[in-house]
């Protein structure tokens, strides 16, 4: 695909100039969609029970503190190489905190 544009924008074709905003749009539709399904894949792969982000956790209800959360959502510990241990007794939320 990335030769053929080539060749039309320089033929000048004007059917090209009008279908290039609609193959756009189809374009990055497509782009989008295989990236989700490539976090499906990923997801499945790790077997991870279900995609959890941050925004439902409800922190009021919880021991977790929410600024070490938020520091561990950073990732910075995989940059210097650190180890994360969760440690607390059953239910205080570190599986879901790990996943």
């Amino acid at each position: 695909m990335a030769n053929a544009v080539d060749d039309l924008v320089a033929q000048g074709a004007p059917a090209f100039e009008a279908a290039t905003p609609m193959l756009s749009q189809l374009l990055k539709a497509e782009i989008a969609e295989r990236e989700v399904r490539s976090i499906a894949y990923h997801t499945k792969v790790a077997r991870f029970p279900a995609y959890k982000d941050l925004t439902g956790f409800d922190f009021a209800s919880s021991e977790i503190i929410e600024a070490t959360v938020r520091q561990l959502h950073r990732c910075e510990f995989i940059e210097a190489a650190e180890n994360v241990v969760l440690i607390g007794g059953p239910g205080t939320g570190k599986s879901h905190t790990a996943t």
